[in-house]
């Protein structure tokens, strides 16, 4: 015999009907899926590792390098496409956060004499958005 709770446990298992239209306002591009947004990764992944390369470079290269970085994190501009103001906002960054976390992580660097920055992170071939941390031990064994 039939019954109407039989009929709910069916309805519980069966699957949503959604049309395309439907589907397509859920699912939306990732935000690196843009070129113009990895672009703007990869100028914001080129400063902060050219900050932290040269931050305690005492040569005249290295000091050019280290204070163009600066300048750029600091200035508060967004009169043009690819300031750092405009880049943390499309990125979805706090660039106050940001740059106090750089000014904390220099402090900290000059305080401590350590010989070589290395920069933790590579980019892995074939996913030119994908961002790995290195592994300093095949490094030793190489």
């Amino acid at each position: 015999m039939y019954s109407f709770a039989d009929d709910n446990v069916v309805r519980m298992f069966e699957p949503d009907l959604i049309t395309p239209d439907q589907y397509r306002d859920r699912v939306s591009a990732e935000l690196v899926d843009q070129p113009e947004v990895r672009l703007m990764l990869a100028v914001m992944e080129d400063a902060v590792a050219t900050y932290q390369r040269y931050a305690t470079d005492s040569g005249r290269r290295g000091r050019r390098l280290f204070e163009e970085a600066q300048d750029w994190i600091m200035s508060s501009d967004s009169s043009w496409p690819y300031s750092f103001e405009n880049i943390c906002h499309a990125l979805h960054f706090n660039p106050d956060s940001l740059r106090s976390g750089l000014e904390e992580w220099r402090a900290a660097r000059t305080s401590h004499a350590s010989p070589v920055y290395r920069f933790p992170f590579r980019r892995v071939n074939g996913r030119r958005h994908s961002i790995s941390v290195r592994d300093r031990h095949l490094k030793q064994s190489a």
